[in-house]
């Protein structure tokens, strides 16, 4: 599967009004993948001060994603795919960062 980033620009909702929002998300997404979509919400960040949402899907089709936004009846301002880039626990990464190593 890969990975899909939703940009949400939601001016006056409340978190309340986001999270039941991202509720039918979820359930969109199950639906889809009951009926043979292969499609998953993974989480979302809600940035408050910039009124704005962005969610993560993980699906084989945008479209898939498109879909699943549509029939939670979530507005969106682009679908964009993207990497997911989960973090590496081990001893090499623990000591670069106490030495102060960076980019």
């Amino acid at each position: 599967m890969n990975s899909y980033l939703v940009e949400r620009y939601l001016p006056g909702l409340a978190e309340a009004d986001i999270r039941a929002g991202l509720t039918r998300a979820q359930a969109a997404c199950a639906e889809l993948s009951a009926a043979g979509t292969e499609i998953r919400y993974v989480g979302s960040i809600f940035l408050p001060l910039e009124e704005a949402c962005f969610c993560r899907f993980d699906s084989d089709r945008p479209e898939a994603v498109a879909a699943a936004n549509q029939r939670a009846q979530l507005g969106f301002a682009r679908i964009t795919p993207g990497t997911a880039i989960a973090p590496v626990h081990n001893a090499a990464i623990d000591g670069a960062r106490s030495s102060g190593r960076s980019w």
